[in-house]
């Protein structure tokens, strides 16, 4: 392997940005966060990537991974997906004591985009 592929860069990224989410919640958010969080992220992320692959075979949808190495400004746009999963991970330190589920919903949701990303590049 002489180099590293980006999608897979950005999925990895983007799963440190949502795990960082998940520890802030846990922490200034309501007690029990701790177990539920993770819970979440998993199955929504799992959830996302099988459903979305299914929907994508059944409409005869193909879409290209977020990186496309023929376009370079692909990258620049990719890369707003970790920050803004990076923001959700502030807003637990500014508001702190709520519970911060629908933010981990989404950050998982955005952290599946890039996780089926990596795993169209690799096929391809």
């Amino acid at each position: 392997m002489k180099r590293i592929e980006p999608n897979f860069l950005l999925a990895v990224s983007t799963v440190i940005a949502l795990s960082l989410l998940i520890v802030t919640g846990a922490v200034f958010g309501e007690p029990g966060g701790a177990v539920k969080y993770p819970i979440i992220a998993v199955i929504c992320v799992v959830a996302f990537v099988v459903g979305n692959g299914m929907m994508a075979g059944r409409t005869g949808r193909i879409t290209p991974p977020l990186i496309n190495l023929d376009t370079p400004a692909t990258a620049a746009w990719a890369g707003a997906f970790p920050m803004i999963v990076m923001a959700f991970a502030a807003i637990p330190l500014l508001w702190t004591g709520h519970d911060y589920g629908l933010l981990v919903i989404l950050a998982s949701v955005i952290a599946g985009v890039t996780v089926e990303s990596a795993l169209k590049a690799r096929r391809a």
